[in-house]
């Protein structure tokens, strides 16, 4: 900032004196930006301070060197918003100390769902000073009458780890509660934290009323000392071919938890952090206290383990994104990725969980479970140490959120729907709000939309004789605050013949992609889909092969900056120097054989084995996105009579197989297919139907609580069905037909990407035809029939199989 920065407040100096610390520079420079008036955005390092940067003004105003003399700021002050409640919890502890030690008058309370009724009300009430909270609740806070008088002198809002939400729908609830905070406060000012943004100035406009940029100081932290990264490699064997969980590592990574004072390991799934913590429990041998994190546990177990983490009684602990965030521990000197990190904004988050000390380097290892993986590390390491960032692109507000906001909006007062309209639009993830729109949305909101307007039950909204839209019943305010919400969980879905005898369960995520008639393996068996009907999947024995890959599990996706980074690294030849000799010669004679799949060129070989065609894709789009393209590329096989068998998928590659040879690639890859397949599928599928279930939950359509009771997963999914099928019949423009749409074509698919693949695709095809397999395809190839087992499990296999495909492949 150009002018000088004012003197800190004597008291917070000393504080800082007294522990031997000094006030940083961007410390000081949000202080500046406080007092000037301007709303704020800190990108900083962690450890450098970026909390007490964000409060210190808020501290500065209770100071009795400020005040002189005058009484403190009563009510409501500053609100904190976090993406996890736990961090939350962990900032108030870590408030409540210099507060007390630097003797200010402040009250500091936390609200979450977990807040017992009776502080919630007193809250409302008699706010705190300071009150620590997330996007929905704060959400529900905005939905009391009582809200106008609680935020009418709110100072300052705080948001932080911004990075975490503001691209997704609880990003959109709250820019929407930004905007109500900013009528209700029009002084008031807005301040954003992040450790980790490729675009700040993208987050400033999202930040900023209006999107006024100017308006967002971009305060930028002093830089910290350099993360020191490594890679693992095996000691005495070859960087394995396929498979994710690494377990090859085990005794290494166990030397390196008894060469520390304590460990973090982070898995990208649930199942990993269990697998890889059972392995760790084997390997034992000194009885060190290993704990295990994730957000399947009991609230009780997880709190268990952050209590003992902070107290610095476990040696170990494996984890996985519910640690990702935030939580100050600072005697953590080792964090372990464990397989590719997928991001590099997502290691540098994690790996500053080490130290949390910025004068100190947080030390990381990474520990690929296979070659690409490898590479994924190799490129992630390289993106750390050049302070590169990656991160979600901003997307336009989603419309079942404004619904339940409009209608948070109603139970607080009646209002006005010009003036609502400008308060919406004042947010960028709403600034695109037609009048057309709108009108949707409240009309959607009053009755339901046109299909469902006999319907009292829908009726929500009335506007009155003076043009005010207000509550059709006083009841109505008290149903949308139990079920208001983003967070929708997943269902698991029962695997059933027909007659009843059940095999098992699989996440409905899996089971909405597939048709009727779909083969997949599970349970050990090849079954083909006979429908998918109130939270079953019913299925038959198939004498067909498994067309369909059956992993069903939540993947993080491979950022586009990660997967342009590994594309270089694969054409560097240059720089294979640095690489394991075998990760070298893998590369080596895919050259030789092949070609390498480089930036700007879509890579497809075809060649036979095992009496069957594969056509392997080179894409780079991530798992979700090859595995939407999977589907649509099997189908139009069979509509191009190329007879399909299956596909199989990862990160880096799509693996088709069928009975007929694929000699000219490009009329599978035609943009077309996201007009015609893709379409077909997601009405076909039970794709539509499950996003509609989300959209319906989170708009109020349908309620997922009722006063002293809560419906089954299969009560709210009978319910959306049936309404489904009536909107798609009597109003298929409705507004949550088109909400659920955008989810399918996002969330579900990863569309956005499949479309920048195929729109090029047509000039950067590049078709190499083989008469075996080459080394680039063994990591997908081994895959096959294993993606019914579990991550893990299925890796001992894979080893055997590997060892063939790679003895046919490496030949020259």
């Amino acid at each position: 900032m150009a002018a000088a920065a004012p003197p800190v407040p004597p008291e917070i100096a000393q504080w800082f004196a007294g522990r031997g610390w000094r006030v940083r520079r961007h410390q000081a420079e949000m202080l500046h930006a406080s007092l000037a008036g301007q709303h704020a955005l800190l990108v900083a390092d962690t450890g450098a301070g970026k909390t007490l940067a964000g409060f210190l003004p808020t501290l500065a105003a209770f100071c009795p060197s400020v005040l002189q003399g005058a009484p403190p700021p009563e009510g409501l002050h500053t609100l904190y918003v976090s993406p996890l409640k736990a961090l939350a919890h962990d900032v108030q502890r870590n408030l409540i100390t210099p507060v007390a030690e630097m003797g200010l008058d402040i009250r500091i309370e936390t609200r979450s769902g977990d807040t017992p009724s009776d502080r919630k009300k007193r809250q409302r009430m008699r706010p705190p000073n300071v009150l620590l909270t997330t996007p929905e609740s704060l959400s529900l806070l905005l939905s009391y009458p009582d809200s106008m008088a609680m935020f009418a002198g709110l100072k300052r809002v705080v948001v932080d780890e911004i990075h975490a939400f503001a691209t997704q729908k609880r990003g959109d609830l709250l820019a929407l509660s930004l905007s109500r905070l900013q009528a209700l406060a029009p002084d008031m000012q807005r301040v954003g934290l992040s450790a980790t943004l490729a675009d700040p100035e993208a987050f400033r406009e999202w930040l900023a009323p209006w999107g006024d940029i100017d308006s967002v100081a971009l305060v930028e932290g002093e830089p910290g000392a350099p993360a020191e990264v490594e890679i693992l490699l095996p000691e005495d064997a070859r960087v394995p071919w396929g498979g994710h969980a690494a377990t090859w590592a085990i005794p290494q990574l166990y030397r390196h938890i008894r060469e520390n004072r304590t460990t973090l390991i982070f898995t990208n799934t649930r199942f990993l952090a269990e697998y890889i913590f059972q392995h760790l429990w084997d390997a034992n041998e000194d009885n060190l206290p290993i704990g295990i994190h994730h957000g399947s546990l009991s609230v009780e177990g997880r709190r268990k383990v952050e209590g003992a983490m902070a107290r610095g009684e476990l040696r170990a602990l494996v984890c996985t994104a519910s640690l990702d965030l935030g939580v100050d521990w600072g005697d953590i000197d080792l964090v372990v990725q464990m397989g590719a990190p997928k991001g590099s904004s997502r290691l540098l988050q994690r790996i500053g969980r080490a130290n949390h000390r910025l004068d100190s380097p947080s030390r990381a290892l990474l520990v690929p479970g296979n070659r690409f993986e490898f590479l994924e590390a190799m490129a992630a390491k390289d993106a750390v140490d050049q302070g590169q960032r990656d991160g979600e692109d901003f997307r336009p507000g989603a419309l079942d959120v404004l619904a339940q906001h409009v209608m948070a909006c109603a139970c607080s007062a009646p209002f006005d729907e010009a003036a609502l309209l400008a308060e919406v639009r004042s947010s960028l993830a709403y600034a695109w709000l037609d009048q057309a729109v709108w009108t949707r949305v409240l009309e959607f909101v009053a009755t339901g939309g046109y299909a469902l307007k006999a319907y009292d039950r829908f009726r929500r909204i009335t506007r009155d004789k003076d043009g005010c839209w207000r509550l059709t019943h006083p009841e109505m305010a008290a149903r949308h605050r139990l079920n208001a919400g983003i967070i929708v969980d997943s269902e698991m879905l029962t695997v059933r013949f027909r007659n009843g005898r059940s095999l098992g369960k699989v996440e409905e995520r899996f089971a909405a992609s597939l048709r009727p008639g779909d083969t997949f393996q599970f349970s050990g068996l090849t079954l083909a889909v006979e429908q998918l009907k109130d939270m079953e999947l019913v299925v038959r024995a198939s004498t067909k092969a498994a067309m369909i890959p059956s992993y069903g599990g939540l993947r993080l996706p491979l950022t586009t900056h990660l997967a342009e980074r590994v594309r270089a690294m694969l054409v560097d030849r240059a720089g294979w120097g640095r690489f394991p000799d075998d990760v070298r010669e893998w590369l080596e004679v895919q050259d030789w054989r092949s070609q390498l799949p480089g930036p700007g060129n879509l890579l497809v070989e075809s060649f036979p084995h095992g009496g069957r065609h594969y056509t392997v894709f080179y894409t780079f789009t991530g798992w979700n996105a090859n595995q939407s393209l999977g589907m649509l590329i099997t189908k139009r096989m069979e509509d191009l009579g190329l007879m399909p068998g299956g596909f199989v998928a990862n990160d880096y590659s799509l693996a088709v197989w069928g009975l007929k040879p694929v000699e000219d690639p490009a009329p599978l890859l035609s943009p077309t297919i996201l007009a015609d397949e893709f379409v077909d599928w997601v009405q076909d599928s039970a794709l539509l139907r499950r996003a509609f279930r989300e959209v319906a939950v989170i708009g109020g359509l349908v309620e997922r609580q009722q006063p002293g009771q809560r419906k089954s997963g299969r009560q709210v999914t009978f319910s959306t069905d049936l309404i489904y099928d009536v909107l798609r019949k009597y109003e298929p423009g409705h507004v949550l037909i088109e909400a659920a749409w955008a989810d399918a074509r996002s969330k579900m698919t990863d569309i956005a990407r499949l479309a920048e693949l195929l729109a090029t695709s047509a000039e950067c095809i590049v078709h190499v035809e083989l008469e075996r397999v080459s080394p680039l395809a063994v990591p997908v190839l081994v895959m096959i029939g294993r993606e019914a087992l579990p991550q893990g499990s299925a890796d001992d296999e894979l080893l055997l199989e590997a060892e063939s495909l790679a003895g046919a492949a490496m030949r020259v």
